[in-house]
């Protein structure tokens, strides 16, 4: 039995009603004053947790805590004279809102190095703490470079943060769930063995796994630490030889959790992790850890230990993003799920837009109560992206009840939303029209429509990466001298994190695509104060069956373009066929699904060119 709900009612506050500013000065203070007790001075508070994710539970939250900024990435220095916060570009608008600029200067990292600043004004022989659970080595060693540089040290110390914050959340105690092969595919004694070769070839006596996606794909467990991912957080620590060990929170394990365990784990509480490292390092063995997702406490316990360290990717990371047919199969079945819901929104949307005082807030709702409909649907992926009009151009828009607009006939109206089903995680974005749409609305919808349908046909010879296929996207925007500023694509999980590596679309993916492995695909533009554009659909690398040596992507998500947007004379005889066969094929497998009038509505919304 599943032991997850429905998908919680979504939150709508701005990012001011998210903190109190009020609170920055005297936390600043509190935190200062421990500093001074710790004789350092100074701190980085990192966002991050000690597993490095996307999100953190509200106990780890330690930036919002000090600083009152809420975004998914960012690092806030605190001395005893000076606070400032490092964001990069998406949050440089939401950072002022959300802190003391009196007291915290903020500063975008996409100009501004952190340690090159920190370099520049804390004068020579100055000692900075960090904590060294929430850092990697990889991460830490940018900033440590600079400071080695102007003779400032990084001193690792317990967290002062920790010790000021008297009324710190409780650590997430969600349920576990153990999945079945049939959702998995393979069980976890089998994804162990496959493993263990792979420490072999690298002759490797144990491998430390600190990301969450990676052990609840390698055990096939899930559960609901994390806002958004299936996660259990969890630590473990597979040796070439032996049983594994799985870290756990002690008090989430049920007896039915531990009887499903046995014979695949032995299980042990988080607490005992950092021993548990200590006493296999004092084997002195070689031991594999990722350095730029392990904390860095991991390679200092492991390296003073004596262990001989090698360092290299997380080795789950690259089988989990390759899905097997299992996988396959609950990706499409959660694609067809989101399909039918999506169609009920969209014909919902086409027939209440035009009439006006249709609000942002009142969409999402509207989407996720579709969604809800089907019971297997458990959460969203992530917040909800419900941009009308200028508000679509802002590509990270969140939307509240401050910033909340009614959408106007003839604007645009951008929804990028994803759901986690039992079955697997959706994640798509359409552009839709409310009214009358002008040719310059045309010329650029089409011109993002051609560069995700380049995609959608690429095919390649084996070892090609996505930074090497990005530019399929971006041509047609590149012709007029037009871009956009993000990623063309993501991997994503399979009830897992929305957000995958180790492969993607954009300039910085160099993994070679491998089949099995599930894509976004989504190029967009945005044209400031008056709307945004993007289409994503999620695809999936696959053989090529007519050129052996080569691959080709697989589309999987099943919802109508909105056709009125197009520039038909634009689009290529080629072009114009594949999106007629991608709409015939959403109508045959997600029409049956419909009452009679949404699906007449589907009808002519995916009817030919």
């Amino acid at each position: 039995m599943s032991t997850y709900a429905a998908i919680p009612d979504a939150k709508f506050q701005s990012f001011e009603e998210r903190s109190d500013p009020t609170q920055v000065a005297p936390r600043l203070a509190a935190l200062r004053a421990r500093l001074d007790e710790m004789e350092i001075d100074g701190f980085l508070v990192p966002r991050t947790d000690v597993h490095q994710g996307e999100y953190v539970p509200d106990c780890d939250a330690r930036l919002a805590y000090v600083t009152g900024f809420t975004g998914s990435a960012g690092l806030a220095l605190v001395t005893t004279d000076i606070a400032a916060l490092f964001v990069d570009s998406r949050y440089t608008l939401q950072a002022p809102a959300q802190t003391d600029t009196s007291l915290v200067s903020i500063h975008d990292t996409t100009t501004v190095n952190p340690g090159e600043w920190i370099a520049e004004n804390l004068p020579a022989g100055s000692r900075i703490g960090f904590d060294p659970w929430l850092h990697t080595p990889g991460r830490l060693a940018s900033i440590r470079e600079p400071l080695e540089k102007a003779d400032i040290a990084l001193v690792p110390v317990s967290n002062p943060v920790d010790a000021i914050w008297t009324d710190r959340p409780a650590a997430p105690n969600g349920p576990l769930e153990v999945l079945g092969n049939n959702r998995t595919g393979k069980s976890a004694s089998d994804k162990l063995a496959d493993l263990r070769a792979t420490l072999a070839r690298e002759s490797a006596d144990a491998v430390v796994l600190t990301l969450p996606e990676s052990l609840c794909w390698l055990f096939n467990v899930r559960g609901r630490d994390i806002p958004h991912n299936p996660f259990v957080l969890g630590f473990a620590v597979i040796p070439a030889q032996g049983n594994p060990t799985l870290f756990l929170a002690d008090n989430k394990l049920t007896e039915e959790n531990r009887t499903a365990l046995a014979g695949t784990a032995e299980l042990a509480d988080k607490s005992d992790f950092e021993a548990a490292l200590a006493a296999l390092a004092g084997e002195r063995k070689a031991i594999w850890f990722d350095p730029e997702t392990a904390p860095v406490q991991v390679k200092t316990i492991l390296s003073q230990g004596g262990a001989r360290l090698i360092e290299k990717r997380d080795p789950v990371l690259l089988p989990k993003a390759k899905k097997n047919e299992a996988e396959l199969a609950g990706m499409r079945e959660a694609q067809k799920l989101d399909g039918i819901a999506l169609a009920k929104f969209l014909a919902w949307f086409d027939e209440a837009a035009p009439r006006g005082g249709l609000t942002e807030i009142d969409i999402v709702k509207m989407l996720e109560a579709f969604r809800r409909e089907e019971p297997t649907a458990v959460d969203v992926s992530f917040e909800t992206i419900s941009g009308s009009g200028p508000n679509g151009a802002i590509v990270h828009y969140r939307v509240s009840e401050k910033s909340n607009r009614s959408l106007a006939p003839g604007e645009l109206m951008l929804v990028d939303s994803g759901a986690q089903y039992l079955t697997g995680t959706t994640d798509i974005t359409r552009t839709m029209a409310t009214g009358p749409v002008n040719e310059q609305q045309k010329d650029h919808f089409t011109r993002v429509l051609k560069g995700m349908i380049a995609i959608s046909r690429a095919r390649f010879p084996k070892g090609t990466t996505g930074a090497q296929l990005d530019i399929l996207a971006r041509q047609f925007l590149w012709q007029v001298g037009l871009t956009y500023n993000h990623g063309t694509g993501h991997g994503v999980g399979a009830f897992l994190s929305v957000h995958e590596g180790p492969a993607g679309i954009s300039p910085r993916y160099t993994v070679p695509f491998e089949p099995g492995m599930v894509l976004s695909n989504e190029p967009g533009f945005y044209l400031e104060g008056q709307y945004g554009i993007r289409i994503e659909n999620l695809i999936v690398v696959r053989e090529s069956e007519i050129a052996p040596g080569y691959l080709e992507f697989e589309t999987l998500t099943l919802t109508p373009i909105d056709r009125r947007l197009i520039a038909v004379d634009m689009l290529e005889p080629a072009e114009r066929d594949w999106l007629d066969a991608y709409h015939a094929r959403v109508a045959r497998e997600i029409g049956p699904h419909l009452d009679a009038p949404t699906r007449a509505w589907l009808e002519q919304a995916t009817a030919p060119l």
